[in-house]
Protein backbone atom coordinates (compact mmCIF):
# COMPACT_ATOMS: atom_id res chain seq x y z
CA UNK A 1 0.00 0.00 0.00
CA UNK A 2 1.06 3.57 -0.59
CA UNK A 3 1.68 6.20 2.00
CA UNK A 4 -1.15 8.46 3.14
CA UNK A 5 -0.92 11.99 1.83
CA UNK A 6 -0.69 14.63 4.53
CA UNK A 7 -2.22 17.97 3.60
CA UNK A 8 -1.34 21.24 5.19
CA UNK A 9 -4.15 23.48 6.43
CA UNK A 10 -3.50 25.87 3.55
CA UNK A 11 -3.73 23.08 0.96
CA UNK A 12 -6.93 21.73 2.54
CA UNK A 13 -8.57 25.17 2.51
CA UNK A 14 -7.58 25.62 -1.14
CA UNK A 15 -9.18 22.28 -2.04
CA UNK A 16 -12.33 23.04 -0.02
CA UNK A 17 -12.73 26.33 -1.86
CA UNK A 18 -13.42 24.32 -5.06
CA UNK A 19 -16.29 22.27 -3.55
CA UNK A 20 -19.11 24.62 -4.75
CA UNK A 21 -17.67 24.62 -8.26
CA UNK A 22 -17.37 20.82 -8.29
CA UNK A 23 -20.92 20.42 -6.96
CA UNK A 24 -22.30 22.77 -9.61
CA UNK A 25 -20.54 20.83 -12.35
CA UNK A 26 -21.86 17.52 -10.95
CA UNK A 27 -25.46 18.82 -10.98
CA UNK A 28 -25.08 20.12 -14.53
CA UNK A 29 -23.61 16.79 -15.67
CA UNK A 30 -26.47 14.85 -14.01
CA UNK A 31 -29.04 17.15 -15.69
CA UNK A 32 -27.62 16.50 -19.16
CA UNK A 33 -27.18 12.79 -18.48
CA UNK A 34 -30.86 12.55 -17.46
CA UNK A 35 -31.90 14.39 -20.63
CA UNK A 36 -29.76 12.05 -22.72
CA UNK A 37 -30.96 8.89 -21.01
CA UNK A 38 -34.70 9.47 -20.57
CA UNK A 39 -35.23 12.45 -22.84
CA UNK A 40 -36.87 14.55 -20.11
CA UNK A 41 -36.17 16.17 -16.73
CA UNK A 42 -38.44 17.58 -14.02
CA UNK A 43 -37.28 20.93 -12.69
CA UNK A 44 -38.57 24.04 -10.97
CA UNK A 45 -38.76 27.09 -13.24
CA UNK A 46 -40.09 30.39 -11.85
CA UNK A 47 -42.03 28.67 -9.07
CA UNK A 48 -43.59 26.01 -11.30
CA UNK A 49 -42.82 22.32 -11.72
CA UNK A 50 -41.92 21.89 -15.38
CA UNK A 51 -41.06 18.86 -17.50
CA UNK A 52 -38.24 19.79 -19.88
CA UNK A 53 -37.67 17.66 -22.97
CA UNK A 54 -34.39 16.96 -24.75
CA UNK A 55 -35.78 18.59 -27.91
CA UNK A 56 -36.11 21.86 -25.97
CA UNK A 57 -39.83 21.89 -25.25
CA UNK A 58 -41.37 22.32 -21.82
CA UNK A 59 -44.67 21.20 -20.26
CA UNK A 60 -46.15 22.74 -17.12
CA UNK A 61 -46.91 20.07 -14.52
CA UNK A 62 -48.21 22.34 -11.74
CA UNK A 63 -47.64 25.61 -9.94
CA UNK A 64 -45.86 25.24 -6.61
CA UNK A 65 -46.75 26.99 -3.36
CA UNK A 66 -44.54 29.84 -2.21
CA UNK A 67 -41.47 28.72 -0.25
CA UNK A 68 -41.64 28.87 3.54
CA UNK A 69 -38.92 30.90 5.25
CA UNK A 70 -37.24 28.92 8.03
CA UNK A 71 -34.82 30.35 10.56
CA UNK A 72 -31.62 28.26 10.65
CA UNK A 73 -31.57 26.02 13.72
CA UNK A 74 -35.32 26.13 14.30
CA UNK A 75 -37.46 22.99 14.36
CA UNK A 76 -40.62 22.55 12.29
CA UNK A 77 -43.27 19.88 12.76
CA UNK A 78 -45.66 18.87 10.02
CA UNK A 79 -49.28 19.20 11.15
CA UNK A 80 -51.38 16.07 10.94
CA UNK A 81 -54.65 16.31 9.10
Amino acid sequence: MGRKAVLSEKAMLAMEAHIPELAGNAVKQAYYQALTTSGKVLEVVDGSLVETFAEGGQRLIRDLPAPVAVVPGSKRVRARK
